[in-house]
Protein backbone atom coordinates (compact mmCIF):
# COMPACT_ATOMS: atom_id res chain seq x y z
CA UNK A 1 0.00 0.00 0.00
CA UNK A 2 1.16 3.44 -0.88
CA UNK A 3 2.16 5.66 1.80
CA UNK A 4 -0.18 8.66 0.83
CA UNK A 5 -3.18 5.82 1.15
CA UNK A 6 -2.36 4.49 4.31
CA UNK A 7 -2.00 8.00 6.43
CA UNK A 8 -5.38 8.78 5.16
CA UNK A 9 -6.39 5.64 6.16
CA UNK A 10 -4.76 5.65 9.82
CA UNK A 11 -6.77 9.33 10.48
CA UNK A 12 -9.69 7.00 10.79
CA UNK A 13 -12.12 9.97 10.08
CA UNK A 14 -10.09 12.53 12.05
CA UNK A 15 -8.41 16.07 10.82
CA UNK A 16 -4.97 15.55 10.70
CA UNK A 17 -5.05 18.20 13.82
CA UNK A 18 -6.28 15.73 16.01
CA UNK A 19 -4.04 12.31 15.46
CA UNK A 20 -0.90 12.73 18.05
CA UNK A 21 0.14 9.27 16.75
CA UNK A 22 0.60 8.30 13.58
CA UNK A 23 2.23 4.15 13.04
CA UNK A 24 2.43 3.89 8.76
CA UNK A 25 4.68 0.81 8.95
CA UNK A 26 5.57 -1.60 6.06
CA UNK A 27 3.92 1.00 3.89
CA UNK A 28 5.83 2.24 0.34
CA UNK A 29 7.16 5.59 -0.65
CA UNK A 30 7.41 6.71 -3.62
CA UNK A 31 10.87 7.40 -4.82
CA UNK A 32 11.89 6.94 -1.17
CA UNK A 33 10.52 10.19 -0.05
CA UNK A 34 7.54 11.15 2.68
CA UNK A 35 4.22 11.44 0.96
CA UNK A 36 0.88 11.99 2.58
CA UNK A 37 2.47 13.75 5.51
CA UNK A 38 1.77 17.27 5.98
CA UNK A 39 2.58 20.21 8.34
CA UNK A 40 -1.14 19.87 9.37
CA UNK A 41 -0.08 16.98 11.71
CA UNK A 42 0.74 19.88 14.00
CA UNK A 43 -0.14 17.78 17.03
CA UNK A 44 1.57 14.64 16.06
CA UNK A 45 3.97 13.48 18.88
CA UNK A 46 4.67 10.09 17.38
CA UNK A 47 5.26 8.83 14.33
CA UNK A 48 6.33 5.58 13.21
CA UNK A 49 7.68 4.78 9.72
CA UNK A 50 9.19 1.52 10.12
CA UNK A 51 10.43 -0.34 6.73
CA UNK A 52 8.64 1.95 3.88
CA UNK A 53 11.49 2.21 1.83
CA UNK A 54 12.71 5.86 2.66
CA UNK A 55 15.96 6.95 1.38
CA UNK A 56 15.54 10.57 2.54
CA UNK A 57 13.82 12.76 4.77
CA UNK A 58 13.75 16.03 3.13
CA UNK A 59 10.14 15.82 2.74
CA UNK A 60 9.61 15.90 6.17
CA UNK A 61 6.90 18.48 7.03
CA UNK A 62 7.00 20.62 10.39
CA UNK A 63 6.00 19.10 13.18
CA UNK A 64 6.73 21.18 16.00
CA UNK A 65 5.72 18.68 18.99
CA UNK A 66 7.25 15.50 17.54
CA UNK A 67 8.99 13.85 20.29
CA UNK A 68 9.25 9.97 19.36
CA UNK A 69 10.52 9.09 15.34
CA UNK A 70 10.66 5.34 14.75
CA UNK A 71 12.71 5.23 11.20
CA UNK A 72 14.05 1.45 11.36
CA UNK A 73 14.56 -0.51 8.86
CA UNK A 74 14.98 1.85 5.92
CA UNK A 75 17.79 3.12 3.63
CA UNK A 76 18.47 6.50 4.54
CA UNK A 77 22.11 7.86 3.99
CA UNK A 78 21.79 11.05 5.44
CA UNK A 79 19.81 14.35 5.06
CA UNK A 80 19.04 14.44 8.89
CA UNK A 81 19.81 18.50 8.96
CA UNK A 82 16.13 18.31 7.86
CA UNK A 83 15.32 16.65 11.59
CA UNK A 84 16.54 19.81 13.63
CA UNK A 85 14.77 22.17 11.05
CA UNK A 86 11.42 20.13 11.47
CA UNK A 87 11.32 18.64 14.67
CA UNK A 88 13.49 20.24 17.16
CA UNK A 89 11.78 18.97 20.19
CA UNK A 90 12.73 15.05 19.40
CA UNK A 91 13.78 13.45 22.20
CA UNK A 92 14.02 9.80 20.92
CA UNK A 93 15.18 8.44 17.32
CA UNK A 94 15.51 5.29 15.88
CA UNK A 95 17.68 4.89 12.71
CA UNK A 96 18.21 1.41 13.53
CA UNK A 97 18.73 -0.52 9.96
CA UNK A 98 19.61 2.36 7.77
CA UNK A 99 22.73 3.11 5.44
CA UNK A 100 24.47 5.22 8.34
CA UNK A 101 28.61 4.47 7.48
CA UNK A 102 30.05 8.06 9.19
CA UNK A 103 30.34 9.51 12.42
CA UNK A 104 30.03 12.76 10.42
CA UNK A 105 26.65 11.52 8.80
CA UNK A 106 25.06 12.39 12.39
CA UNK A 107 26.69 15.50 13.40
CA UNK A 108 23.59 17.30 11.93
CA UNK A 109 21.92 15.97 15.03
CA UNK A 110 23.80 18.43 17.45
CA UNK A 111 21.21 20.61 16.81
CA UNK A 112 18.73 17.98 18.64
CA UNK A 113 19.22 20.03 22.01
CA UNK A 114 16.65 17.52 23.71
CA UNK A 115 17.76 14.58 22.46
CA UNK A 116 18.03 11.90 25.04
CA UNK A 117 17.62 8.12 23.20
CA UNK A 118 19.58 7.01 20.00
CA UNK A 119 19.18 4.07 18.23
CA UNK A 120 21.55 2.83 15.65
CA UNK A 121 21.51 -1.10 15.59
CA UNK A 122 22.77 -2.60 12.65
CA UNK A 123 24.02 0.02 11.16
CA UNK A 124 27.96 -0.09 9.58
CA UNK A 125 28.15 2.38 11.64
CA UNK A 126 28.07 0.84 15.10
CA UNK A 127 31.33 -1.52 13.77
CA UNK A 128 33.80 1.96 14.21
CA UNK A 129 36.39 1.37 16.43
CA UNK A 130 35.42 3.02 19.97
CA UNK A 131 31.86 3.51 17.90
CA UNK A 132 30.05 4.12 21.47
CA UNK A 133 32.78 6.69 23.16
CA UNK A 134 32.62 8.59 19.71
CA UNK A 135 28.60 9.20 19.77
CA UNK A 136 28.53 10.66 22.90
CA UNK A 137 31.51 12.66 22.53
CA UNK A 138 29.99 13.34 19.60
CA UNK A 139 26.16 14.19 20.92
CA UNK A 140 26.90 15.02 24.55
CA UNK A 141 22.99 15.83 24.62
CA UNK A 142 22.78 12.05 24.06
CA UNK A 143 22.20 10.21 27.49
CA UNK A 144 20.79 6.27 25.38
CA UNK A 145 22.62 4.49 23.00
CA UNK A 146 21.37 1.64 21.81
CA UNK A 147 19.37 1.19 24.73
CA UNK A 148 22.05 1.57 27.17
CA UNK A 149 24.11 4.98 28.95
CA UNK A 150 28.18 5.57 28.88
CA UNK A 151 28.04 3.37 32.14
CA UNK A 152 25.94 0.48 30.23
CA UNK A 153 23.33 1.37 32.37
CA UNK A 154 20.25 -0.11 30.25
CA UNK A 155 18.02 2.54 29.38
CA UNK A 156 14.26 1.93 31.27
CA UNK A 157 11.08 1.03 29.21
CA UNK A 158 8.84 3.48 29.44
CA UNK A 159 6.11 0.80 28.39
CA UNK A 160 7.02 -1.10 31.07
CA UNK A 161 6.59 1.64 33.94
CA UNK A 162 3.31 1.74 32.41
CA UNK A 163 2.55 -1.85 32.38
CA UNK A 164 4.09 -1.69 36.11
CA UNK A 165 1.68 1.10 36.81
CA UNK A 166 -1.12 -0.30 35.53
CA UNK A 167 0.26 -4.05 37.27
CA UNK A 168 0.03 -1.48 40.83
CA UNK A 169 -2.95 -0.30 40.30
CA UNK A 170 -4.55 -4.12 39.50
CA UNK A 171 -3.09 -5.35 42.64
CA UNK A 172 -4.55 -2.83 44.63
CA UNK A 173 -7.63 -3.19 43.46
CA UNK A 174 -6.90 -6.55 44.32
CA UNK A 175 -6.43 -5.74 47.61
CA UNK A 176 -9.18 -3.68 48.52
CA UNK A 177 -11.74 -6.19 46.88
CA UNK A 178 -9.90 -9.39 48.90
CA UNK A 179 -10.29 -6.76 52.19
CA UNK A 180 -13.99 -5.85 51.03
CA UNK A 181 -13.94 -9.94 50.92
CA UNK A 182 -12.29 -10.31 54.13
CA UNK A 183 -15.30 -8.37 55.70
CA UNK A 184 -18.04 -9.72 53.72
CA UNK A 185 -16.93 -13.26 54.71
CA UNK A 186 -16.61 -11.89 58.21
CA UNK A 187 -20.00 -10.58 58.39
CA UNK A 188 -21.62 -13.62 56.60
CA UNK A 189 -19.37 -15.63 59.36
CA UNK A 190 -21.26 -13.65 62.29
CA UNK A 191 -24.84 -14.07 60.43
CA UNK A 192 -24.46 -17.54 60.62
CA UNK A 193 -22.88 -17.55 64.06
CA UNK A 194 -26.38 -15.95 64.99
CA UNK A 195 -28.35 -17.98 62.87
CA UNK A 196 -26.66 -21.26 64.58
CA UNK A 197 -27.47 -19.74 67.71
CA UNK A 198 -30.85 -18.77 67.17
CA UNK A 199 -31.31 -22.11 66.03
CA UNK A 200 -30.02 -23.80 68.61
CA UNK A 201 -31.83 -21.97 70.92
CA UNK A 202 -35.26 -22.68 68.81
CA UNK A 203 -33.97 -25.93 69.68
CA UNK A 204 -33.25 -25.87 73.36
CA UNK A 205 -36.90 -24.38 73.40
CA UNK A 206 -38.38 -27.22 71.67
CA UNK A 207 -36.72 -29.65 73.70
CA UNK A 208 -38.28 -27.44 76.70
CA UNK A 209 -41.62 -27.42 75.31
CA UNK A 210 -41.20 -31.33 74.31
CA UNK A 211 -40.33 -31.50 78.54
CA UNK A 212 -43.25 -29.77 79.56
CA UNK A 213 -45.64 -31.86 77.39
CA UNK A 214 -43.98 -34.97 78.62
CA UNK A 215 -44.26 -33.79 82.42
CA UNK A 216 -47.66 -32.61 81.70
CA UNK A 217 -48.69 -36.17 79.92
CA UNK A 218 -47.02 -37.92 83.04
CA UNK A 219 -48.81 -35.90 85.96
CA UNK A 220 -51.98 -36.63 83.93
CA UNK A 221 -51.11 -40.29 84.06
CA UNK A 222 -50.32 -40.15 87.46
CA UNK A 223 -53.74 -38.26 88.41
CA UNK A 224 -55.18 -40.95 86.41
CA UNK A 225 -53.56 -43.87 88.26
CA UNK A 226 -54.10 -41.73 91.93
CA UNK A 227 -57.43 -41.40 90.62
CA UNK A 228 -58.01 -45.27 89.45
CA UNK A 229 -56.55 -46.19 93.07
CA UNK A 230 -58.97 -43.73 94.66
CA UNK A 231 -61.66 -46.13 92.99
CA UNK A 232 -60.16 -49.21 94.06
CA UNK A 233 -60.02 -47.98 97.67
CA UNK A 234 -63.79 -46.71 97.31
CA UNK A 235 -64.94 -49.63 95.72
CA UNK A 236 -63.00 -52.03 98.64
CA UNK A 237 -64.56 -49.76 101.69
CA UNK A 238 -68.02 -50.19 99.99
CA UNK A 239 -67.59 -53.66 99.91
CA UNK A 240 -66.38 -53.81 103.28
CA UNK A 241 -69.34 -51.84 104.72
CA UNK A 242 -71.82 -54.18 103.10
CA UNK A 243 -70.09 -57.18 104.11
CA UNK A 244 -70.26 -55.63 108.01
CA UNK A 245 -74.20 -54.85 107.54
CA UNK A 246 -74.97 -58.50 106.51
CA UNK A 247 -73.28 -59.52 109.72
CA UNK A 248 -75.27 -57.29 111.65
CA UNK A 249 -78.42 -58.83 110.06
CA UNK A 250 -76.85 -62.01 111.54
Amino acid sequence: MEMKKRISLELRNRTPAEVAELVVDNCRSSDGEIEGLTDEFKELEFLSMVNVGLTSLAKLPTLPKLRKLELSDNNILGSLETLAEKSANLTYLNLSGNKIKELSTLEALQNLKNLKSLDLFNCEITTLEDYRESIFELLPQVTYLDGFDAEDNEAPDSEADDDDDDEDGEEGAGQLGDYEEEEEDEEGSEGGEVGLSYLMKEDIQDEEDDGDYVEEEEEEEGEEEEADVQGEKRKRDAEDEGEDDDEDDD
